[in-house]
């Protein structure tokens, strides 16, 4: 088991949502801190969300050996994988994959066609007028509406449960989107209420808006995009994007509690571990 109280006296900011402060992962951040409709408390330093590692600098690692993180989730699919550089996992971690990924979901790949070409035209037909936001919520819908995929955010739920896995650090490419959902079920799973759980979805925007700016700046002075603030809708979490997986599980089953166990198969075991390892 973890011991809490050592894991207290690394994280002496005790605001919810509080960074890690990694600077290869800036959107890196702790669960820890938010409060439940039942008036118990997220502990610090067990459900760590952030982006991926490959970046991680051997500061970022040390903190995270510090918080003594056991397991690391990677929701990136392999082409993500291939193309930014595998996890730096912190010494005595266990890594774990979990590809949230479809060929025909594959918004990246198809991201990186269109800006590799520098195609302008073929951009503004993909991204302008709403494509952007389309493709995001067609996406979050199938977070929620695909079988395999639900399994693939099911298991790193289920890592969160078992006392032996955490502290727990899951991720995907930026932090956002598969990272978000993940967050959002497991904060609903243990009664935090919804605007709080937008409210930690948001959190993205302020951590990254820095990077987002940057990668903007870049990709007009290296003549990649015309109009790279058409890449707005999909670098920065929206809450039409979170809506659309709410009312996705609302349109497929009766309650939230119906889709943990129907949906993505938590037993009443796997959430009573939940609750224990990450509730004070």
């Amino acid at each position: 088991m973890i011991d809490q109280d050592r894991v207290a006296d690394r994280t002496p900011d005790r605001a919810p949502g509080r960074s890690l402060g990694l600077q290869g992962a800036v959107n890196a951040r702790d669960l820890g801190g938010y409060r439940t409709a039942d008036g118990r408390t997220l502990r610090f330093g067990v459900a760590l969300r952030g982006d991926a590692l490959h970046r991680a600098t051997d500061e970022d690692i040390a903190v995270l050996e510090s918080l003594g993180v056991r397991t690391v989730v990677d929701l990136r699919g392999g082409n993500e994988i291939a193309e930014n550089g595998a996890d730096r996992v912190p010494s005595g971690a266990e890594f774990e994959a979990q590809p949230v990924y479809a060929t025909d979901h594959d918004i990246y790949g198809a991201l990186r066609d269109s800006l590799a070409g520098k195609n302008a035209e073929q951009q503004h037909a993909l991204l302008a007028d709403g494509g952007a936001e389309r493709l995001m919520i067609d996406m979050y819908r199938w977070f929620v509406d695909e079988p395999e995929i639900r399994a693939r955010f099911a298991a790193t739920v289920k890592a969160l449960c078992r006392p032996e896995r955490v502290p727990v650090f899951f991720h995907c490419t930026a932090g956002k989107d598969r990272t978000g959902w993940t967050a959002a079920i497991v904060l609903t799973a243990l009664g935090v209420d919804r605007e709080t759980v937008y409210k930690d979805y948001l959190l993205t925007n302020p951590r990254t808006a820095d990077l987002i700016d940057r990668i903007l700046d870049a990709m007009r002075t290296q003549e990649i995009m015309r109009e790279p603030e058409l890449m707005l809708p999909i670098m920065r979490a929206d809450r039409r994007y979170l809506d659309a997986a709410f009312a996705a599980v609302a349109a497929g089953w009766p309650s939230f509690d119906a889709f943990l166990a129907d949906g993505l198969g938590l037993t009443d075991a796997d959430l009573e571990g939940l609750r224990k390892n990450l509730l004070v």
